[in-house]
């Protein structure tokens, strides 16, 4: 069985004032393209499909053409997609009475039933092969909210020690499903520890506190992980099988230099045969000058002197200037270098060689806001009792942050 592993569309984004949908087009017409050329049994969207709860009709026009479009050359194709924290679950969910129609299946809210309890079942989904065979079963666990996940007394972090509760009990019901021939995937948008973040682009999953899970969630007989959040393709704890594909596009110059991409999935009988990256062409070229910030005088020279191709898209840049002394004028100094060239101003980076008081004083605040609320309280409580606050406040103070954060 083949499966497709995809994440983070974040379709709807723009850079800056820049519209970004010509780009996703891009994507989406050569991830169809995958989809015929790989032969595709199953295609995995791992959350974040757009860039805000409230997507605009262009963006979801452009979600659910693909999806059509995707089933038309390749019948057969299963589609799994669940929800990111960018995501409105409600409205993933809204059209699923017609995409059930096309083998489409949504996990936006984890599932109830009529006594509160979750509903296993219903987050545990068969993968068929062209023959109409059960060949896996695919955990879909989308991005969880305090209010999705099982309450799990005297924990100090009840949200996170019930996020891993709930993983728990989702693969012990599909091992209890699933024979001995039968695979086990799974779905997730979370951030596992030791995944590299792109601070610049991704927002935190949790307002305050830990919010990074344990690769050792995942049982052990669990054949393959598709994870979305990190836009960074990676492997997590050095695990082949668990695995972020990351985003399709640079979402910000943070991310210039990554190797967008999806991940093809190979697996024979119950285990997984092998992971290979197919790469995303990039539509629009991202051009950072300089590399590192450097002096006025110097960028404006290498602007002057940039060599920009023809084309129908032209690249985004960054302006990276070091400063001795405020410049008012520097964005016309730098239009005016860059007169006559087809280019995508998005943001000049302005820092400076000697720092102010005024400088110093931003980099504490800065340094501040780094801090999670727990990690403040803990602080103040300690410089007030000399001793690390008890258990029962720091649940309060959890529930607070984390209630605050639906």
């Amino acid at each position: 069985m083949r499966l497709l592993h995809t994440s983070d569309w974040h379709l709807g984004q723009t850079l800056q004032q820049f519209d970004r949908s010509a780009e996703h087009q891009h994507f989406l017409d050569w991830l169809c393209q995958q989809i015929q050329a790989q032969d595709a049994d199953g295609l995995l969207i791992a959350g974040d499909v757009f860039d805000t709860a409230n997507p605009s009709a262009a963006a979801q026009k452009m979600f659910y053409r693909f999806l059509q479009q995707a089933r038309a050359i390749q019948p057969h194709l299963q589609i799994v997609v669940i929800a990111g924290n960018h995501d409105s679950p409600g409205r993933l969910e809204s059209a699923l009475p017609l995409l059930e129609q096309f083998n489409t299946h949504v996990i936006g809210f984890v599932p109830r039933l009529q006594d509160g309890s979750i509903d296993l079942d219903k987050l545990i989904l068969p993968l068929r092969d062209r023959h109409g065979v059960t060949r896996a079963f695919a955990l879909a666990l989308p991005f969880l909210r305090q209010s999705d996940v099982p309450r799990v007394e005297d924990a100090a972090d009840p949200y996170m020690a019930g996020i891993g509760l709930l993983y728990q009990q989702v693969q012990r019901r599909a091992l209890e499903l699933r024979t001995e021939d039968q695979v086990i995937v799974a779905l997730g948008h979370c951030h596992l520890i030791g995944g590299q973040v792109s601070a610049a682009s991704e927002r935190s999953i949790v307002i305050g506190g830990s919010e990074a899970l344990s690769a050792s969630i995942f049982d052990s007989r669990v054949a393959y992980v598709a994870l979305g959040h990190l836009h960074l393709a990676q492997q997590v704890s050095q695990q082949q099988h668990i695995r972020y594909c990351g985003s399709p596009l640079a979402l910000s110059f943070a991310e210039t230099e990554y190797l967008h991409q999806i991940l093809r999935v190979d697996l024979d009988c119950a285990q997984l045969a092998s992971v290979t990256p197919l790469p995303v062409p990039r539509t629009v070229p991202m051009l950072r000058v300089m590399p590192q910030p450097a002096p006025l005088a110097q960028v404006l020279e290498a602007l002057r002197q940039l060599d920009l191709p023809a084309t129908d898209y032209p690249p985004y840049l960054q302006v990276r200037v070091r400063l001795q002394e405020p410049e008012p004028a520097i964005r016309s100094l730098v239009e005016q270098a860059l007169e006559g060239k087809t280019v995508r101003l998005v943001r000049i980076e302005v820092s400076y060689a000697t720092a102010t008081r005024a400088q110093d004083e931003l980099s504490a605040t800065q340094e501040l806001a780094q801090l999670s609320p727990q990690e403040m309280f803990e602080r103040l409580y300690h410089s007030q009792y000399q001793e690390a606050p008890p258990l029962a406040l720091r649940q309060a103070l959890n529930e607070l942050i984390h209630g605050a954060a639906q």
